[in-house]
Order: C-alpha cells, then structure tokens, then sequence
C-alpha cells in the first residue's frame, strides 16, 4: 500500500472532522458523495453551526444513521464555536470533548490533519491486527491500540493506521480474506494456521 492516506476526500481540518464523523458505519465513497454539496452548503463551522439539524439531515440522509449524525454535527459545530472559536483542536483529549467525537475519531484528527502520532483503531484495524498476529489477545480497541503502538516507530505510526486500513479493506477482507494476494502472508499468524490445517488433513 504505497498510498497510505486516508480516501476520505477533505480540503481542511473541519472538512475532515465532517468526513470522519460521517463515516461511522458507513463507506468512505458513500461520505464523499455527500460531502461535495455538504460542503457547498456548510463551507465552514460557522454555517454548520447556524443550521438547523433538519438541513442538516437533508444533506446526509443517504448515509447510516443519519439522525444520529444530524445531530452529532450540529452540536459539534456549536460546540466548535463555542468553545474553540471556531478552530479544530489539535489535542486529542480537546477533541474528544466535541459531540460524535471518541477516542477513534480523535486519533484520526490528530493523525491526518496535524501530522501526530496517533493510532485509530477502527473495525479494519482491530480485526486486521488481532488475525494477523500483531496484536495478542486484545479484546478492545484500546487494548489493540496500545500493542501497535508499543512496536511501531513512532514516525510510521500515522502511516501505519492506513496501511492497516487499507490492507483490511482490500485485501484482509473479513469474511474472505485474499491470503494467495497478500505480500505479508508469510508473517500472518492466521496464514500459518490456514497451512497448518491443510498439512494435518
């Protein structure tokens, strides 16, 4: 995965706190079919902060869970002027004090918008790290997050999130897994048992 970036298409921090929170449950090309008139309508905090969370529904009405988030977004973006005036925070703890805001999303902020190192752990990462070995017996998201960032270089850690993501998405799929197309199958825990079966049988 050469490209390890996020797909989630954003032009600034708002942008991307916007994408993210719609992503919960949700494709990242279903968020970037909402976001272009998203964005048209909502060009900043401001905007999103003075709608009502009809208009907001309006607008994501085609992604899961769209109440929920209507009202997630809304608040956040009073929450965000409020508080903040206006400015995504940096600081992972800051950020989680945002409405739809948890400890996942707020390492994604941190990670990709201000270039820290910070491990998110999402449905792909915890599913990819506990199958492959690089994670043992770790049954949370926090617990996941802590091995990973326990061995890998802090400079690769923003990078290694999306190289986890997108292997899980592409390739370590969950229910069927492209083992014969994966160039780290070699060192996969779940691989070595997959073989193991086939030489017992």
């Amino acid at each position: 995965m050469p490209q390890a970036e996020t797909e989630l298409v954003f032009k600034d921090p708002y942008q991307l706190l916007v994408a993210v929170i719609l992503s919960a449950q949700c494709t990242d090309k279903r968020v970037n079919s909402i976001t272009p008139a998203f964005f048209r309508r909502f060009p900043d905090v401001n905007a999103l902060a003075e709608a009502s969370q009809d208009e907001v529904f309006e607008l994501i009405k085609s992604c899961s869970y769209p109440n929920n988030k209507a009202k997630h977004l809304s608040e956040m973006a009073k929450t965000l002027c409020n508080t903040f005036q206006g400015i995504v925070p940096s600081d992972v703890e800051e950020l989680i004090t945002l409405p739809g805001v948890g400890r996942k999303t707020a390492h994604v902020i941190a990670s990709v918008a201000f270039n820290q190192a910070k491990m998110a752990v999402d449905t792909h990462v915890f599913r990819v790290s506990n199958r492959m070995g690089l994670a043992v017996k770790a049954t949370t998201p926090l617990a996941v997050e802590k091995q990973l960032v326990q061995y890998i270089p802090e400079g690769l850690i923003h990078k290694a999130h999306h190289w986890l993501i997108l292997h899980g998405r592409y390739v370590c799929k969950a229910r069927n897994p492209m083992c014969s197309a994966c160039g780290v199958s070699a060192y996969c825990k779940f691989y070595q048992q997959l073989q193991k079966k086939l030489v017992d049988n």
